[in-house]
């Protein structure tokens, strides 16, 4: 049987924290469009700010949904499952806002992360909604190891190849919708 909780207390905070992988699902405003359901992971790209605010360093990465959903609604769910030990499901709702590199708030949370070269933006949410569920259908698998695919091609990209990049892939959603900043044309007057 799920249940609602107050607010993300110490436990809950070190039980999300203990993941090595979580889900971000969002969906553009009115009728049509992709909901996106994405994976999270990687040693150290995930924070518990208070009781009712999360972050994550958002990775560059071939698509910009997230980012996107957020710019035009804000609405967003991140879901995590026991793969290991007790089983259990965390589903946190809530408003988020993707902050890239320059603004203050990013400026100021980019350092509570280990510093991953691709990123382009530190997601916070603000939560409203804490459910908790059994999790028993979720199977039990064993972690071997964070790969080093996604964090070998930043790498190898360096800064001006991720700017390229991410000008090239990530300025609008397959939506059509407005991505990270950096590569949107100019407005004009």
């Amino acid at each position: 049987m799920g249940s609602l909780l107050p607010a993300i207390d110490q436990d809950l905070a070190d039980w999300l924290m203990a993941q090595r992988l979580f889900f971000v699902a969002t969906a553009p405003s009115g009728d049509g469009g992709h909901v996106n359901c994405s994976p999270k992971g990687l040693a150290g790209t995930f924070r518990v700010l208070d009781e009712h605010r999360i972050a994550y360093l958002d990775l560059t990465g071939s698509g910009v949904e997230t980012i996107a959903h957020l710019r035009q609604n804000g609405r967003i769910v991140l879901m995590w499952c026991a793969f290991e030990g007790k089983p259990r499901i965390v589903r946190l709702h809530g408003t988020g806002v993707a902050h890239e590199p320059g603004s203050p708030v990013y400026e100021d949370l980019i350092g509570a992360f280990h510093g991953y070269v691709g990123a382009r933006s530190v997601i916070c949410v603000d939560v409203d909604r804490i459910s908790d569920s059994c999790g028993y259908g979720v199977p039990a698998m064993a972690f071997v190891e964070d790969r080093r695919a996604l964090t070998a091609s930043h790498e190898k990209r360096g800064a001006a190849g991720l700017r390229e990049y991410r000008a090239r892939t990530n300025a609008r959603s397959i939506d059509d919708l407005p991505g990270v900043s950096e590569g949107l044309p100019e407005a004009s007057d």
